[in-house]
C-alpha cells in the first residue's frame, strides 16, 4: 500500500490499533508488530502514565515507537471529553486526539451535539482532532465544516463485532467527503469486515476488540493487517460493478485463436 498523509504525517500502515483488553503486555506488544501499525489507540483514564499506572504496560507502548492516539473514552460531556483531551497532550506530548463524547450507555453511540461542541473547542486549542461519530452524513459533513481532516465513522456500536451494519451510509460519506481521511472506528468483527470497509475507499480501519479478545491476538492481527491490504488494493484497481444478469467471459464472437482447432 502507499504511504498516506494524516495531518501532515505520512504513515504506511491503514491499520490503526487499540491497546486494550489483550492477555498481557507481552502479547499486546506481538500482536501491534504483527499488525505493522504505525498508530496506536490509548487512554489516559486506563494507564495513568503520570502516576507510573501501568508501568510495565507504558515501557512496552514506548518500546513499540508507534505514533499515539490517545482518546477520550468513557467521556459523556464535552467539558469532559476536553479536559481529557488537555490532560493527554500534556502526558503523551502529542496534539493528535481520538474525541469520544458518548451520549447513550447502552450502544456506546455518539452524542453528536456533544461531539460538535468539543470538536469545535478542541479545535480551536490547537488539537488535531479524530471524532469518533455515528456514520450520519450530515454529522460527518458539520466535523469537516469544523476543520477535522479525519472522521472516524462506526461500522457497528463498539464491541458488537456486527460489521458493517449500513454500507449504504458509509459508501455515501465515502462519496460526499471525498477530500477527507476516513476510517471505520468501531463494529469490526472479522478481516472481511475491514477489507469491505477499505473496498468501499475507506482510508483506514481502527480496531481494538476483535483482535485482543481473539484466541491468538498476534495471528489475528496479522490476518486483519492482510485484510485491510487487500481491500485497499482491490479499491485502487477498480472493483468491477455488480450485474443483473450474467455476461460471460469468453464471447462467441472474436474467440481468442487458442480456443480454435
Amino acid at each position: 500500500m502507499n504511504n498516506w498523509n494524516v495531518y501532515g504525517t505520512e504513515l504506511g500502515s491503514r491499520f490503526f490499533i487499540g491497546s486494550a483488553l489483550y492477555p498481557s503486555p507481552d502479547i499486546m506488544q506481538q500482536a501491534i508488530r504483527a499488525s505493522g501499525a504505525d498508530v496506536i489507540t490509548l487512554s489516559l483514564r486506563r494507564q495513568s502514565p503520570e502516576k507510573k499506572g501501568g508501568q510495565q504496560f507504558w515501557d512496552f507502548i514506548k518500546d513499540l515507537g508507534c505514533y499515539l492516539l490517545p482518546n477520550t473514552a468513557g467521556c459523556h460531556s464535552p467539558q469532559e471529553a476536553v479536559t481529557i483531551a488537555q490532560m493527554s497532550r500534556e502526558i503523551f506530548q502529542t496534539d493528535w486526539i481520538k474525541l469520544e463524547v458518548i451520549g447513550d450507555d447502552y450502544n456506546l453511540q455518539p452524542d453528536p451535539f456533544g461531539l460538535l461542541e468539543a470538536t469545535k473547542a478542541l479545535i480551536k486549542d490547537g488539537f488535531k482532532v479524530f471524532p469518533y461519530s455515528t456514520d450520519d452524513l450530515v454529522l460527518c459533513q458539520r466535523l469537516q465544516d469544523l476543520g477535522c481532516e479525519v472522521i472516524m465513522p462506526w461500522g457497528s456500536p463498539i464491541g458488537t463485532g456486527k460489521g458493517l451494519m449500513n454500507p449504504y451510509a458509509l459508501q455515501m460519506i465515502r462519496e460526499r467527503l471525498p477530500d477527507v481521511n476516513l476510517l471505520v472506528d468501531a463494529g469490526i468483527g472479522k478481516p472481511s469486515d475491514a477489507c469491505q470497509a477499505m473496498e468501499l475507499g475507506f482510508d483506514g480501519v481502527l480496531l481494538n476488540t476483535a483482535v485482543a479478545e481473539a484466541v491468538d491476538p498476534v495471528k489475528m492481527a496479522g490476518a486483519f493487517a492482510g485484510a485491510i491490504s487487500a481491500g485497499r488494493t482491490a479499491y485502487e484497481g477498480g472493483i468491477m460493478p455488480a450485474r443483473e444478469s450474467a455476461k460471460p467471459s469468453t464471447p462467441t464472437v472474436g474467440t481468442p485463436f487458442w480456443h480454435q482447432q
